[in-house]
């Protein structure tokens, strides 16, 4: 059956700590679809607090979720011609970072690999997108964005790619002061050095929804061959 919705995402390696402890943090590992019990952190409820990005699971966006034109196959088939052509990189360490409210690990040097996969990642799947429909688009709230981003959704579907597009790991919705007083230091201290350890990119995950307003999946990791 194909999918509702598939994404391609960078997301550690199932054996990597940042998976294990960032999966414990959202309370769900997306490889394996199971709930998991979160930390505890006094003076806010971290279940409502990580309900959104829990229902994606602990990933880096590097082509957002579009539904299929063609199914799952064919997008499949031209991720891993995408994967086969890359080569794999050395991934900055990372970091908790605040990102315009939300807390997300970022990276603390420039990359520029980095931003070129995701590049890649938007423009070789794009014929595999289903065009944004009039409803998707008005959730974007284009009202608010730049002139740049409004092109990016109508073109590509979404606002936030090229030289719009920012590495994130999201840890949580959008915060108060007063949440992110307390988050963002709990947060850094649960996750402690594993965000900063050398890692590579060496996969393009893929992540289905295989239903409209399920949790999203890893349905395969395509290892870069380039």
């Amino acid at each position: 059956m194909t999918p509702y919705r598939l994404a391609l995402y960078w997301a550690p390696e199932q054996d990597d700590a940042l998976h294990v402890q960032g999966s414990t943090w959202l309370g769900r590992d997306a490889a394996t679809g199971e709930a998991m019990a979160q930390p505890a952190v006094d003076g806010v409820d971290l279940a409502q607090l990580t309900a959104d990005p829990r229902g994606y699971g602990l990933h880096a966006t590097l082509k957002p979720p579009f539904r299929l034109a063609h199914g799952y196959a064919a997008a499949r088939e031209a991720a891993a011609a995408l994967a086969a052509s890359t080569a794999p990189f050395e991934l900055p360490p990372l970091s908790v970072h605040d990102l315009d409210g939300f807390l997300a690990l970022r990276e603390d040097a420039p990359c520029p690999a980095l931003h070129a996969f995701a590049d890649a990642c938007v423009t070789r799947l794009d014929d595999h997108r289903t065009p944004a429909d009039a409803a998707e688009i008005a959730r974007r709230r284009p009202e608010r964005l730049t002139e740049a981003q409004r092109e990016h959704l109508a073109r590509w579907g979404y606002p936030y790619v090229f030289g719009e597009w920012r590495f994130h790991v999201t840890l949580t919705r959008r915060l108060t002061a007063g949440e992110k007083a307390i988050v963002m230091p709990a947060v850094t201290a649960y996750l402690g050095d594993v965000p900063g350890v050398p890692r590579r990119v060496s996969a393009i995950s893929l992540f289905v929804q295989p239903s409209p307003g399920a949790p999203f999946t890893i349905a395969e990791r395509l290892p870069l061959r380039g």
